[in-house]
This record gives C-alpha cells, structure tokens and sequence, in this order.
C-alpha cells in the first residue's frame, strides 16, 4: 500500500468535503500498520436501467479506493428502491416494483464492470439483512431517531412549511440507508453532496450500535451537457455509458470548456502531475482547449467501447462536422404518406428523431432542422411524399422513404 499521507493526497481529488480528514488518515494509518483493507462502500438505488457519466462520479471514486488497495462494496439498494429516496423531491417519490428494481440492478451489474474490477468488488444488495428485520428491531432502529431531527432536512422541512404530504416511509429511508453502513461495517461512505443527511445518518447509527464511524466523503454533482442543471436522463443533458462511440464522442465535444476541466478532474484517469500540467497548457496557452477535449472524449470511448471504436468515432465525427460530409450509417426509415403532404415535425415524430413534435417544433425554431441540407425555420412547413435526408440537432441524420 501507498503511504497514508500519499493515499489521503489522491483520495481528495475532486471531493467537495471529506468528514472527518483527520479520521480518515488515522483509519488509513491503522489500515497499513494492520495490512487491512478499508472497506468502502456506495449505495445505488436501482430506479433507473441506465449509468450516465454523472452516476460514474462516485464509480470513479471507488476504481481509485480499489487501485489503493481497500475492499470497495457496490451496495445495490434493491430494498430501499422500493420506497424512494426522498432527497431533493418536493412529493413523495411513486414506489417502484420489485421486478423493476431487480430488473434495473442486473443492468447496473453489467455496467459498473466497465469501471471497477470484478475480482476486487463485492456487489450486496440490502435487502440481504432489511428484509430480514423483525418488527421488533425496526422499531428499535426508528426509536433512535426523533421526529425534529428528521425535519432539519431541507427538504423534509420545506414540504412540511408548504404543507405537501410526508409519508412515514419517507422517514424511514435515511435510517435504513444508514444501517446499510451498520451490516456492512463501512469504514468510509461514498456520496454525493445532496446526501449528506444520509450518509451523516451512517455515522450516527454506527455510534449507536457501538461501532466505529465511518468517513463521509461527498463528491459534487456532475452537471450535464448544459454546464448548468445537474447530469439526468430526464433532462436529456447526459453521456450514457451505454450509448453508441459516435453519441459519447459527439456529446463531449460539445462541451464547455470550463466544464471539461471539471469532467478531466472527475472522470479522466490521468495523474494529478498531467491534470495541473494540463490545467497550466490551457491557461498559459501551450494546450489549446480542443485538442484537450478530444483526448477526454476519447479516454471515455476508449474506456467503454475499445480503442478502434474511439478511433472509428472520432474519424466520423471529422467526416460529418469538419468535412460537412454524411455518416455512412444514416439509418433509414420508411413512412406510409397518409395524405399528400406530412407535416414535418409529425414525420420527425414518426421517424423517431424526436419524442414528440413539441420537441421537433422546438428544433426546427432554433434553426437545427434541414431537409436535403436546407434549413428549416418554419415549424409549420410541410412535406410531400418523396424521399428525404433530415438532419436535427448537430448529430442525428435519418433518412424517409415512401412505404411502398
């Protein structure tokens, strides 16, 4: 193992806050004189099928806990996802399934490993010891906590002012999560800064059942591709892991570049020695900010889909918005012309460019719709039966034929 002192200078990159760092230097202290791993864990409710870059913040953390040589636990809250996280909502969360949930925990399986070591990850998930909780003992568990410390949390005490509706399990939820850290016996918890509370409950517990407190380390929250609203699915500002080279490429170029140096501190696996000297480039001009935004996009691509398929991205990426050139994989889709002319933003709708034609309108008046490379301002404008090539946004081609 590394020197405490060397571990605690990598552990702090890119955190927000890390309670306590005189704490977690003695664990780490004690960690090598004892050759014991620390065991680190993070919890993901399964709410969702799909890990987006601002989920990998924390996976990030954790590859780096593991490359230190401490035991990382990818805690897979199957249990709690079932009730909700309350955190940030301003109603009460509408509960998912128990097929949902599993169903969402096996593709978060099939994801982190793209990220962590499956050798040295141990994936639990918590409905191993809270389904197993008596009535008895979770009521012990709820008697450790008062109604008034409950609503110190933000959001807890705005929807109580506001008189929106709290339910009883919402209270329940930060408990359970933080005796996830109690059956784990968690040395340091993973979080984002809009888990505090949460992760704070951990510590709290673990002092109750008269264990030693874990260390609380908050990473912040990624923003999307906005550079303003925190990275969702729901917002369309995101990077999937999963999505295709040529849309992570594509996506991360698009990028600010102020929000790229925070990406490279959170995301990229180069040292701290290149991240300040890459830092520098950019500042005193040696670097210019493009060409370290391709290098990002491709460690990402790299990272999830291979070498060549980075290669291959970035090599199409040149081609279509350099060149002004077409991909070579323009998907086709035929269309039945139910009258003589089609509405454009309903044939964007029907080719799947677009959810809805409030979001094709919303394209064509901003001016990022052509036709057969002619730009298309009026969300009115209409079509005849023929075949077409539709370009919307800077990215996605398709190309209409008449369904014969």
């Amino acid at each position: 193992m590394l020197a405490p002192e060397l571990q605690l200078e990598m552990i702090r990159r890119g955190t927000v806050e890390i309670l306590l760092e005189k704490e977690l230097l003695r664990k780490l202290e004690k960690s090598c004189r004892e050759n014991r791993p620390l065991i680190i864990k993070a919890g993901f409710d399964p709410t969702a099928p799909d890990i987006h870059l601002g989920h990998t913040v924390l996976i990030e953390k954790m590859r780096q806990f593991q490359e230190l040589g401490h035991d990382v636990v990818f805690l897979i809250g199957d249990f709690t996802g079932m009730i909700g996280d309350p955190t940030g909502k301003s109603e009460t969360r509408k509960p998912l399934t128990r097929d949902d949930v599993l169903r969402n925990a096996e593709t978060y399986k099939e994801q982190v490993f793209k990220i962590l070591d499956p050798a040295k990850t141990r994936i639990v998930f918590n409905s191993d010891w809270l389904e197993k909780m008596s009535v008895t003992e979770l009521i012990t568990l709820q008697a450790k906590l008062t109604v008034a410390r409950m609503l110190e949390r933000e959001d807890f005490k705005q929807r109580f002012q506001s008189q929106n509706p709290i339910g009883i399990h919402e209270f329940i939820y930060p408990l359970l999560q933080g005796y996830d850290s109690v059956a784990l016996r968690a040395d340091v918890e993973l979080g984002g800064t809009d888990q505090r509370f949460n992760l704070l409950m951990g510590r709290e517990l673990q002092k109750e059942y008269g264990q030693e407190q874990q260390i609380v380390l908050m990473m912040p929250l990624l923003e999307g591709l906005d550079g303003v609203k925190k990275m969702s699915k729901s917002l369309g500002n995101y990077v999937g892991i999963s999505e295709s080279p040529k849309e992570q490429y594509g996506k991360l170029l698009s990028i600010t570049d102020e929000l790229m140096l925070k990406y490279y501190e959170l995301l990229s696996h180069i040292s701290l020695d290149e991240l300040n000297a890459l830092k520098q480039g950019i500042t005193d001009g040696s670097m210019h900010p493009k060409k370290a935004k391709e290098a990002f996009a491709m460690e990402i691509v790299e990272r999830y889909w291979g070498r060549g398929a980075a290669l291959r991205a970035k090599e199409e990426f040149d081609k279509v918005f350099r060149e002004g050139g077409i991909p070579d994989d323009v998907p086709e889709v035929c269309v039945v012309w139910d009258e003589p002319e089609v509405w454009l933003p309903k044939l964007m709708k029907v080719a799947g460019m677009t959810p809805s034609t409030g979001e094709a309108m919303r394209l064509i008046r901003q001016g990022a719709v052509s036709v057969d490379g002619k730009r298309i301002d009026n969300p009115d404008a209409r079509l005849p039966q023929g075949e077409f090539l539709i370009k919307a946004g800077k990215r996605k081609f398709t190309r209409i034929r008449p369904k014969s």
